[in-house]
């Protein structure tokens, strides 16, 4: 009889509920419910409509009993930084705001008098972005939000509460916040305590593949079964690079709505050169840590896409880049790009252009410029020579960045697995069921999927 894992997949732009099982010694995976996940504009802002977000994990979960594949756990992994606050009712303090939105703006140069930007990263290793969940936490006092609030909930943690009815926290989600000490691996009591933010808010982080707990009866009656639910690395660039296929000492890059790029070591470097260059210490399986940093990277093409009203796939998008013959470069991560009403016209405005073709092939290759710099900032910082570059997640699918990363780094370049965020997770709950490390599981990768070499 199979045994199943059903992961639930869910990035800033969509949702999938994948099921999995072992077959001939290889992974097999089966995508059995997609759905749509847009952030909503409206009087407060730029928020969540979290209530739309569990019943679409809940349809999910609901089509394991219609296809008669009962999974023997479940795990939850989403984007980082945002979070549900919740009442003492056990009810949602809303609204549950987006990254995205401009409210912590206001706050960045209070929170940085009152921890310095570099004591802040001496402590936590966590790049400088405004919106860090410490900006948005800080917003919420100033505003009030925080005087009803009893819990506080990582996006993946809330929707395992709303399954099993347990608040718990995850440890790699929450080393997004901006508020965890990377050396204890705890919440800083420190930093809490210096933006006066309540500390019985947070909860004992609890590790990838570990228990939450079973579907609560009420979940249990609405899907027409019982199973567990498993924290994965709950951030989902965590659980990509959890499935990446790569020996010590090679990068990675995480290919999704954003471009992370990086290396897994097992020791925070919190060094001020680290700071200044804006890499970011985030955790991972076994206490390792993911160096990284951070460039806008589908997310360009996906609002290009969208403003053309879907008119062209992605691949008439990178044709047309790939036939323009000249570029430009921008900054990809200028502040103008996070949340633009128009992409086109936002990056147009950057390179003083609105041919199409100039600026997706721009796009192209800013993105694979800042990898290159990224790569050697890695290397300088770490005192390391890297040969080798895996780019995993649904954006090594893009054959002409990936051909441009090989051409601006210099370095061999796989791609794959394509699936990566769901296989890591996947892979969080076998470790749990079957005992296995993570290099046991890293190697079940390797055999399961067709990667190759750009």
């Amino acid at each position: 009889m199979k045994t199943y894992y059903l992961a639930v997949d869910i990035g800033a732009s969509s949702g999938r509920h994948i099921l999995s099982h072992i077959e001939n010694g290889k992974l097999v995976l089966e995508e059995i419910y997609r759905f749509e996940n847009n952030l909503v504009a409206d009087e407060t802002g730029l928020v969540w409509d979290i209530d739309r977000l569990f019943a679409e994990v809940l349809c999910g979960i609901k089509k394991c009993k219609e296809i008669g594949k009962i999974p023997k756990s479940i795990a939850i992994d989403t984007w980082g930084v945002d979070y549900v606050l919740i009442d003492e009712n056990r009810k949602e303090i809303k609204p549950c705001y987006c990254y995205r939105d401009s409210r912590t703006n206001a706050v960045v140069d209070e929170v940085e008098s009152l921890v310095f930007p570099a004591q802040l990263y001496a402590k936590t290793g966590i790049q400088k972005q405004n919106f860090n969940t410490i900006y948005q936490l800080y917003a919420d006092k100033k505003n009030g939000k925080l005087l009803n609030a009893k819990y506080f909930l990582m996006m993946p943690e809330y929707l395992s509460f709303k399954l099993t009815g347990v608040y718990k926290n995850e440890y790699t989600n929450a080393t997004t916040t901006g508020l965890v000490n990377a050396k204890t691996k705890t919440w800083d009591n420190d930093i809490l305590s210096a933006l006066d933010l309540p500390s019985e808010l947070f909860g004992a982080l609890n590790t990838p593949s570990s228990l939450v707990g079973d579907l609560s009866a009420d979940i249990q009656k609405a899907v027409g079964f019982n199973c567990a639910v498993l924290f994965a690395p709950s951030h989902d660039t965590a659980s990509a690079v959890c499935a990446c296929p790569m020996r010590d000492n090679d990068l990675y890059i995480s290919s999704g709505t954003w471009s992370l790029i990086g290396t897994e070591i097992t020791e925070p470097i919190l060094s001020d050169s680290a700071r200044i260059l804006n890499f970011t210490n985030e955790g991972g399986m076994d206490y390792r840590f993911r160096f990284l940093k951070n460039y806008m990277g589908m997310w360009l093409f996906q609002n290009i896409r969208r403003n053309l009203n879907k008119s062209m796939t992605y691949d008439e998008m990178m044709t047309l880049a790939m036939n323009c013959g000249e570029y430009k470069y921008f900054d990809v991560n200028d502040r103008t790009l996070v949340a633009p009403k128009n992409m086109i016209d936002a990056i147009g405005k950057l390179i003083c252009s609105d041919d199409l073709g100039l600026i997706l092939n721009s796009a192209y290759h800013s993105l694979a410029k800042s990898y290159s710099e990224a790569a050697s900032e890695i290397e300088a910082v770490t005192g390391k020579r890297f040969n080798a570059i895996h780019i995993v997640g649904g954006g090594c699918q893009d054959k002409y960045l990936n051909a441009l990363t090989r051409d601006y780094t210099g370095k061999s370049v796989t791609a794959g697995p394509i699936e990566a965020t769901a296989t890591g997770n996947i892979i969080s709950q076998i470790i749990s069921d079957k005992k296995i490390s993570l290099a046991a599981a890293r190697d079940l990768i390797k055999k399961s999927f067709d990667i190759k070499e750009i």
